[in-house]
């Protein structure tokens, strides 16, 4: 089974777009966490069991667990073994948004893919296909490449014109017409810009988008279910982390959210 089916097939099963993002910030964690020798695991293994039932995708943002060393990265490594035994059909994402020259990019494939057992990671296209090819050549696991960031300051280089066109628009064509031979490649387009989901996803077909900045930072459900569903009503992982993990009541947070996207397929 490829990444992408999997994601597919866990969406369809429990009839959810939603990816929760475990950013698990030890500054944030609730006090009865900080107390375990293993804060961070401990609680996303509450934060899983919580959310799991409305949950297609679980994405981990690399920094929080980096931070802390060593331990940080046991944590994450636990978490996903614990995914791995409990909800194995969980689609996970590494956001660590990799991308060096490609014999470095051999030793990130080893340690995303084969020892942490990521099913998918972000990438950035800076470097070009032949640097990314080691992850690309991988066509059990998911390329997710940086197009249409969700920051602010996202435009100051993605909006720069190269024949006639925005960098993130040949980022997305080039993507979805040489990068994709082995269908292994999605996008981050942020909810923050759904002008630009309308055009990417005119752009790739349906091909499968990663869309953060939902929540926090701002993003409408609404506008982003109208403008990149696919032709099967589906093809987005729609990504919050904070309004759910740091919420008074993550489950009802996660069926809240997982209930407004279903409400627009």
């Amino acid at each position: 089974m490829s990444a992408i089916d999997k994601f597919d097939e866990r969406a369809e099963a429990v009839k959810s777009l939603l990816c929760v993002g475990l950013d698990s910030d030890m500054e944030k964690l609730p006090e009865r966490f900080q107390k375990y020798e293993q804060p961070q695991f401990n609680f996303n293994r509450w934060i899983i069991e919580q959310t799991h039932e409305h949950t297609a995708s679980y994405k981990f943002n690399m920094a929080f667990y980096e931070a802390r060393g060593p331990e940080g990265l046991k944590e994450l490594q636990l978490t996903l073994d614990y995914l791995q035994q409990r909800h194995p059909d969980i689609f996970t994402i590494c956001d660590a948004k990799r991308g060096d020259i490609d014999n470095t990019n051999r030793g990130y494939v080893e340690e995303i893919f084969d020892w942490l057992g990521f099913d998918a990671v972000t990438l950035h296209p800076y470097l070009g296909q032949e640097a990314l090819q080691p992850f690309l050549s991988r066509a059990d696991k998911g390329c997710i490449v940086l197009c249409r960031t969700s920051n602010p300051g996202a435009g100051e280089f993605q909006d720069l014109m190269a024949g006639g066109l925005p960098l993130w628009q040949i980022v997305a064509k080039r993507v979805h017409e040489a990068w994709n031979t082995n269908h292994n490649c999605m996008l981050v387009v942020g909810a923050t810009y759904p002008e630009e989901i309308k055009k990417v996803r005119e752009i790739t077909g349906d091909m499968t988008l990663l869309v953060p900045g939902i929540g926090a930072q701002g993003g409408s459900v609404a506008e982003v279910m109208q403008t990149g569903l696919n032709s099967q009503r589906s093809g987005l992982i729609i990504h919050s982390a904070r309004g759910i993990i740091f919420a008074e009541n993550p489950a009802e947070e996660a069926k809240r959210l997982k209930e407004d996207i279903n409400g627009y397929r």
